[in-house]
């Protein structure tokens, strides 16, 4: 009852967003309201759907996928709730992301493994797209100001992040981070097709390639002009992610 903001982050397992995405985010929107809290949700690009150049925040909801269509029901009742008075609203939109703690991701759990032990890597998509991804520690002081200034509630915010490369160049500068060498390699769409007929996680992946397979970049440009926000250089964000999964399998 004594909470100032709300942070949404949670999510259901990726297979159940459908089902059960719509009443978590009523259930933790609810209690900001009872709170008198501003909800700052934590979203993704996919309501957007695939675009031509650079995302802004101005861009219509044109999702083409079932997780789409979930992230930009849940984005147009953020919106709605606080045009209402019930909520104070704002969210902040992140890509794929990675950094310190961050495992399920494209780039966690089955990317800084390999690297760091000079094996080759398996990317989605086209390796020679560019790819905007965040880093964690950015998206959460992003968060915490979103949060905290009014000027920013009742619509949604691109988080800042590193610089946009190609998929390749993120990889080769990763391994560079790790003091390895290693290939970066394509996973066929016919393979995701496949480890998805028993793996949930994959399955739901595979409508989710067009990201992969053109440049998707995201222009993050309102939220540095109006809170003076700045993301972490991308070397410097790779190496301390190389240096948890370092240390993260040292521990066991």
């Amino acid at each position: 009852a004594d909470a100032a903001v709300v942070y949404g982050a949670a999510q259901p397992a990726y297979h159940r967003w459908p089902q059960e995405f719509p009443g978590l985010q009523a259930a933790i929107l609810a209690g900001a309201e009872a709170a008198g809290a501003v909800y700052v949700a934590v979203e993704n690009l996919y309501a957007y759907g695939p675009v031509d150049g650079p995302m802004t925040e101005d861009l219509p909801l044109r999702p083409t996928t079932r997780k789409g269509r979930v992230r930009a029901r849940l984005a147009e009742e953020l919106v709605e709730a606080h045009r209402s008075g019930r909520v104070r609203t704002t969210a902040g939109r992140a890509s794929d992301f990675f950094g310190p703690h961050v495992a399920g991701s494209v780039v966690g759990e089955r990317f800084f493994p390999p690297i760091l032990a000079g094996k080759a890597v398996s990317v989605l998509g086209d390796p020679s797209t560019r790819h905007t991804f965040t880093y964690a520690p950015d998206l959460a002081r992003a968060l915490i100001v979103l949060g905290s200034r009014e000027e920013a509630w009742g619509r949604a915010w691109h988080v800042p992040n590193p610089e946009t490369t190609t998929i390749a160049a993120f990889a080769e500068r990763a391994y560079a981070a790790a003091g390895t060498t290693g290939r970066v390699r394509a996973t066929p769409a016919w393979a995701l097709r496949l480890a998805g007929l028993v793996v949930p996680a994959a399955r739901e992946t595979v409508e989710m390639r067009y990201e992969f397979e053109e440049d998707f970049v995201v222009d993050d440009s309102a939220v540095r002009a109006a809170f003076g926000l700045a993301a972490t250089p991308l070397d410097e964000a790779l190496a301390d992610t190389v240096a948890w999964w370092r240390a993260h399998e040292a521990r066991g």
